[in-house]
């Protein structure tokens, strides 16, 4: 792969593989078909897990322990040719092992007797269709449908043949993901309906798929689609979490809804501050690109989304609009996407058409006009202001086209920084009340009413910039950088290969020289010490690696009988090199190389080939001793703690993009890690709150926040008992700041794990308070209102009172505040007797009204 996976996206190709392995057992022993589905948001990278699967499905990948299966044949079904293209680029675009001729989209004359194994072949509806000239002469029924004399096979045909070919093995992959906005016709979906049931199910001659993996945005409308299946087993669906594809970076924090507060005609104001904000955008981006060293800034584009039947004299007025206020853009800088792929004029302007797949890449494309034709299966990291003339009662279009913006342009959070992290939504023609539609709608990541909610987005209604406070001083900054906030383990990868990567990464910003070779040097030795202190069982294990053992039928004709006599013969060089791969798999491929290399050079005779050999049996020895593997990882992980210990100043003068890199290492682990907290440089903030009805309360606003609007304030929502303790604790004495910690992922959001139901999870406390001692020197308090009524109460008051255990010098004070019985109740847990207390409780109540607390 050319791109590293996240954990989550890891994970699901494991499970993707198990499935498939078990389905394709099940097809070759007892011809059982099986289907099942992988479902994420988008903009989680379905794709690109994808082609991670066609890698291992038709390579072979030891880090997710699969063999290569050389009967595989894939085949990607979708609703519409131009997804196909766009599916098939992208593969490319992620993938390192699979080639452009892997890669088939099927177009009349096709006419191959199956299809070929090891490659991935693109149908779509239409090309089923009756009318296609890829099914001519399916239908031996229709006297009409003759089969064309260049045509020896139909497509159908070929599925057939392939299906039945012993040596191959079918997979359907239905691309359910992408879907029209609606108004498809009747004919048109009973048409599709009816190809996929043919597919699935079969007729006539043709037997059914043997495996179908249904790739979704949900897990409903891969089962809707899926309703027409007959006989057919399910297999564990593949759920990939959104909390988790959020907390990745993947996808934009923040989705910006700008509306006009008054009723009338705003669609030019409203587009001069669109063209405000791209023009701020490209600004910013260019400033983060200087200070990370980048020469390659991003280039954001503004999406100006027009009605089906737009005037184009109202399209060049708003173009117009936009050079009035963008006097640098080009004429060239503009384009569009709608669908009769010509050049259009606008009022005055000439506008020439793009592909939609190109906008990404072509950045000299500022402004993009469009319909609703990308609203399916398009993304543009870069999009991240669009300006929809729209009216209100096409909401569904513009949400669908908004949820198609909101990948992040690297891939990756921009540290503290929202709105860099942003992408902003300006609606001239909506009212309050719609508005709010349209926000529950991207809160399911587009537009679907079946999705959940993405935890950790945040939907704003014209918010206001906060920026860092002036008045607060740089030693409380400095203080919060050192803070030291946990991430959710991600032990997806191995030890073994967490440590090569991190010894890859320092090598290359030349932290550590031969970093690698250090590594594998370290690991060599404890591979040593493993041989040794596991003496007795490897000797054991390496007789089972020389050794075959067997049982042999003997019958006797005349008595009618038969007898089985076992039997030992030695192993030949196919059956050590065998064990010895299996051995890399459990060790890793590159340690079993570099230190078969290594004992061949340590034990050398006069027979090289012999001492490789001799080499390579004992790895596949040690390979079949679990706790070899044990001490091995145990050994490795410790090394790559001891490595981001010692060089933890120098990864922290790197740039963020190198910076996250080691971050996604340092987490690849089976325990929370101790991360950095970032300094917020943007932010923003709602400062009104609405009810049911669309009506606006404004917010309270505070002082001496850590962020801040022009006048200094920071407007949030606080109930009674917050306010409470953000009063008391502003009050004290050498008081000088606080930060209402962000309740999503994020590297300026402090974050805590804690145990609950086999995993761990995060809280994030409400408040940090930043004092002044006497002597100048800044402290930190956690202070948490700490609710009682959740089943996770008890369980994260433990995750708080591990967390102050493990960091008794950074914080002053860490407490959680509760009320009980209208008194406020807090626990210190700096205190050795309340953590115990904490640990021992049953009861959270009872425990805030015993004597290890005491009144707020």
């Amino acid at each position: 792969m050319k791109f590293t996976l996240k954990d989550y996206q890891e994970g699901a190709v494991r499970e993707v593989l198990s499935n498939l392995r078990k389905a394709k057992r099940r097809w070759q022993e007892d011809r059982d078909t099986h289907s099942f589905s992988l479902t994420a948001v988008t903009g989680a990278g379905k794709t690109v897990m994808a082609a991670a699967v066609f890698e291992a499905l038709f390579r072979g990948d030891d880090n997710y322990d699969f063999e290569a299966d050389p009967t595989a044949v894939v085949l990607w079904f979708s609703d519409d040719p131009s997804l196909n293209e766009q599916t098939r680029y992208r593969l490319m675009e992620a993938s390192d092992r699979l080639n452009h001729s892997d890669m088939v989209v099927v177009e009349p004359p096709f006419n191959r007797e199956r299809f070929q194994a090891g490659k991935i072949y693109f149908l779509n509806t239409q090309k089923l269709g009756k009318k296609s000239l890829l099914v001519r002469g399916f239908d031996a029924d229709d006297p009409l449908d003759i089969r064309p004399d260049s045509q020896a096979y139909t497509i159908w045909d070929t599925i057939q043949n392939t299906i039945e070919d012993p040596e191959l093995t079918l997979y359907l992959v239905l691309d359910e993901a992408h879907r029209g906005m609606g108004g498809t016709s009747k004919s048109t979906e009973a048409e599709k309906s009816t190809i996929v049931k043919r597919l699935i199910n079969g007729q006539g001659a043709i037997p059914p798929i043997p495996v179908v993996w249904g790739i979704s945005a949900t897990i409903d409308r891969f089962r809707a689609a899926m309703k027409v299946a007959e006989k057919r087993n399910t297999l564990t669906d593949v759920q990939v979490d959104a909390a988790k594809v959020q907390e990745s970076g993947l996808l934009k924090d923040v989705i910006v809804l700008a509306v006009p507060r008054e009723v009338g005609d705003f669609d030019t104001v409203l587009l001069r501050r669109a063209t405000d904000k791209i023009i701020e955008s490209t600004k910013a981006w260019a400033a983060y690109a200087k200070a990370q060293g980048d020469k390659k800034p991003v280039k954001p584009l503004l999406v100006l989304q027009v009605p089906n039947t737009p005037d184009p004299d109202d399209i060049g007025r708003a173009i117009s609009t936009i050079r009035d206020r963008w006097p640098d853009l080009t004429y060239d800088a503009i384009a569009h996407v709608f669908g009769d792929h010509s050049a259009q004029t606008f009022g005055s302007y000439r506008v020439e058409h793009i592909s939609p797949e190109r906008v990404q890449d072509a950045t000299e494309i500022r402004v993009l006009i469009a319909k609703d034709a990308i609203s399916t299966g398009w993304d543009c990291p870069r999009a991240e202001v669009m300006v929809s003339f729209r009216p209100a009662k096409d909401k569904t279009h513009i949400t669908q086209l908004l949820g198609r913006m909101v990948r992040t342009p690297l891939a990756r959070r921009i540290p503290g920084n929202d709105r860099l992290n942003s992408v902003d939504c300006l609606l001239p023609k909506f009212d309050q009340t719609t508005v709010e539609q349209v926000a529950q709608a991207l809160m399911k990541g587009g537009g679907d009413q079946e999705e959940q909610d993405i935890p950790g987005r945040r939907i704003l209604i014209n918010p206001v910039d906060m920026l860092p406070n002036p008045s607060v001083l740089e030693a409380v900054w400095a203080k919060f950088v050192t803070l030291p906030s946990q991430s959710l383990p991600q032990g997806g990868a191995k030890p073994i290969k967490r440590l090569t990567l991190l010894a890859h990464e320092i090598a290359m910003d030349k932290i550590l020289l031969n970093a690698g070779k250090k590594a594998h040097a370290e690991m060599h030795l404890v591979l040593d010490a493993a041989t040794a202190r596991y003496a007795g069982d490897i000797v054991a294990a390496r007789k089972d690696v020389l050794t075959v053992e067997g049982r042999a039928m003997r019958a006797d004709m005349n008595a009618k009988t038969m007898s089985f006599d076992d039997f030992l013969e030695a192993a030949d060089y196919t059956v050590i090199e065998d064990a010895y791969r299996r051995a890399g798999r459990v060790l890793s491929p590159d340690v079993a190389r570099t230190y078969a290399g290594y004992l061949a050079n340590k034990n050398s005779s006069k027979d090289p080939e012999g001492d490789l050999i001799d080499a390579h049996t004992t790895i596949a020895a040690l390979g079949l001793v679990e706790a070899v593997k044990e001490y091995l990882d145990a050994e490795a992980d410790k090394l790559a703690r001891h490595w981001f210990e010692e060089f933890r100043v120098q990864i922290k003068s790197l740039s963020d993009e190198r910076q996250e890199i080691y971050r996604q290492l340092k987490v690849w682990s089976a325990d929370p890690q101790d991360v950095d907290l970032v300094k917020p440089t943007s932010g923003m903030q709602a400062t009104v709150a609405r009810d049911i009805n669309g009506v606006e309360t404004p917010l309270e606003s505070y002082k001496h926040h850590l962020l801040c609007d022009e006048k200094g304030m920071f407007a949030c929502e606080l109930n009674g008992w917050e306010s409470t303790v953000l009063l008391t604790e502003m009050q004290r004495q050498g008081f000088r700041a606080w930060y209402r910690n962000p309740s999503r992922s994020s590297q300026d959001s402090l974050g805590i794990a804690y145990w609950i139901g086999n995993e761990y999870k995060i809280v994030r406390p409400d408040f940090l308070f930043f004092s002044a001692l006497a002597d100048g020197s800044i402290v930190a308090d956690i202070v948490d209102p700490h609710g009682t009524f959740l089943s996770d109460s008890l369980p994260k008051l433990r995750g708080l009172a591990k967390y102050a255990e493990e960091h008794p010098r950074v914080y002053r004070r860490i407490e959680a505040v509760a009320k009980i019985e209208g008194t406020s109740r807090v626990l210190d847990l700096t205190d050795p007797a309340v953590r115990h207390a904490v640990g021992e409780a049953t009861d959270i109540k009872v425990l805030y009204g015993s004597s290890h607390a005491s009144n707020y």
